[in-house]
């Protein structure tokens, strides 16, 4: 969390976070914003272009990592149900989650940003008012995941820095390769 965004919080009445709850907000918002910077002046086309070997294309990371976020949320809020059996998927579910990596026509550059800034609002409120960051549920069926593994909330929620940091880590390549840009250096 800025400087800024705590006295924001302030001056709207509400507590300033500290300790954990404010790390974990402001690796968050380093992160996702990394990740948005790569997208800095490119167009709808150029946010849909694979540049590398990889099926990534940088406005599909996004579009993933909103996914990604979303139903970690959903998963703290209501447990594995939120997300589904992953061992279930039939082909079409696998189509539509490969969608995710790729802009679809009609998707538009400001669109997914702003889908992705709703998203990461709603997780950073859910940071600063979850009663007990140790709530934890079974993870869900997947191929990826150890059975009968439990997970806190505060447990997703630094899978979800991860991730984020992982996949800017991707678009800086992918951005790099598109026009030499660079998020740093």
């Amino acid at each position: 969390m800025t400087v800024d965004e705590r006295t924001t919080q302030e001056a709207a009445g509400a507590p300033a976070l500290t300790g954990e709850r404010a790390d974990l907000l402001e690796v968050l918002a380093k992160h996702r914003h990394f990740l948005r910077f790569t997208t800095r002046d490119l167009t709808d086309e150029q946010a849909g272009l694979r540049t590398t070997a990889s099926e990534l294309c940088l406005g599909g990371l996004i579009k993933h990592v909103t996914s990604v976020e979303r139903s970690w949320v959903d998963f703290i809020l209501r447990g594995p149900s939120a997300m589904g059996d992953f061992t279930a998927m039939t082909e079409a579910d696998w189509a539509r989650r490969a969608d995710e990596f790729r802009m679809l026509p009609g998707d538009t550059l400001a669109g997914v940003l702003a889908e992705y800034a709703d998203v990461a609002r709603r997780t950073d409120d859910l940071v600063a008012t979850l009663p007990d960051l140790d709530a934890a549920w079974p993870l869900p069926k997947a191929p990826w995941f150890e059975a009968e593994v439990q997970w806190s909330a505060r447990r997703v929620l630094m899978h979800i820095a991860l991730e984020t940091a992982q996949h800017a880590g991707h678009a800086d390549i992918i951005r790099e390769s598109l026009d030499g840009a660079k998020s740093m250096g």
